[in-house]
């Protein structure tokens, strides 16, 4: 008896999301069909039901992380009250839950090492997630140089969680962290949500505290928070 659309799409969802979270934790190249498979619960003759190759999957599951329904624990819920969407974004990317999240962070920052390597198809999901954060930005912000603010604030939320990743002194990724996401703030033209960041955001052991509000030049756009 074939199996209905729904329980098609339902254990398509299974596999992508086994994907997702095995790839951003192991990377690509670490990773099997059966693996993969055997952590959705599933055989690997089910497997080509629903994708042509383990690239074809990979590309899929980078895309999974635009889906509304996929999970990111990271991110506040509900969202944070008068505030632009933009920023929630920022304040929610550079927060320590999305730093220290290895499964279900975002693609753009697990994967790139994988996604240079990668087949064309794997590049063209990681722009298509790329364009999509790129988009959330200009919807929020005004002139002037609203374009290159946009995609400069898409390269620090992406280069501000890579490279503190890949440090081994915790004193000197918090300190990149935080600078970067200072300076995502400047670009935006936003001032920091002091309850969430405060929290999520520690300072280095012997370190002076770091003022998380960045002062404004007046060349930069001031939009107050939750002005659209």
């Amino acid at each position: 008896m074939p199996y209905s659309p729904e329980r098609k799409r339902d254990t398509r969802e299974r596999i992508l999301e086994s994907a997702r979270r095995l790839f951003n934790k192991n990377g690509f190249s670490e990773v099997s069909i059966d693996e993969v498979m055997e952590n959705a619960g599933l055989t690997r003759g089910g497997f080509y039901r629903h994708f042509r190759d383990k690239d074809e999957l990979y590309a899929e599951a980078v895309r999974r992380f635009l889906c509304t329904d996929a999970p990111k624990p990271w991110q506040p819920n509900p969202p944070l009250p008068g505030m632009p969407r933009s920023q929630r974004v920022v304040d929610a990317y550079f927060s320590r839950d999305h730093f220290d999240d290895r499964e279900t962070c975002c693609p753009l920052i697990a994967l790139p090492s994988d996604v240079m390597r990668g087949s064309d198809a794997v590049k063209a999901a990681y722009r298509e997630v790329l364009e999509k954060l790129v988009e959330i930005f200009l919807d929020d912000l005004d002139e002037p140089q609203r374009r290159e603010r946009a995609l400069a604030l898409a390269a620090l939320c992406v280069g501000g969680i890579v490279t503190p990743k890949c440090v081994d002194d915790p004193a000197l990724a918090d300190d990149l962290r935080r600078a970067a996401y200072r300076q995502a703030l400047h670009i935006g033209g936003w001032t920091a949500s002091i309850s969430r960041r405060q929290r999520t955001m520690p300072q280095g052991k012997g370190r002076s505290s770091t003022r998380l509000a960045p002062r404004r030049s007046p060349r930069e756009p001031h939009r107050r928070v939750g002005a659209r």
